[in-house]
């Protein structure tokens, strides 16, 4: 099996209020770091799985903090082998 086989990509749109929207991407690579990019990978990071822990933890806190979630974020997400 070959790193392509192990790879799983979580992908969502987040509309825009100007034009289109924009893509928020994770990849998990098994037994590596996470991906994330947002915005076609302009703005990307690798995070370690416990830095990914702490991220959710605080992103959720602190989304939750701005109001109830929009209609839009209320889909499922499969995991994706690309």
């Amino acid at each position: 099996m070959n790193d392509e086989d192990d790879r799983r990509f979580y992908r969502l749109r987040a509309p825009h209020h100007t034009e289109g929207s924009t893509a928020v991407t994770v990849r998990v690579t098994e037994g590596a770091d996470l991906y994330l990019a947002v915005g076609g990978g302009r703005r990307r990071m690798y995070l370690t799985p416990a830095e990914a822990w702490a991220l959710w933890r605080c992103l959720s806190e602190a989304v939750a903090s701005t109001g109830a979630p929009p209609d839009w974020i209320r889909v499922p997400i499969n995991p994706k082998s690309r």
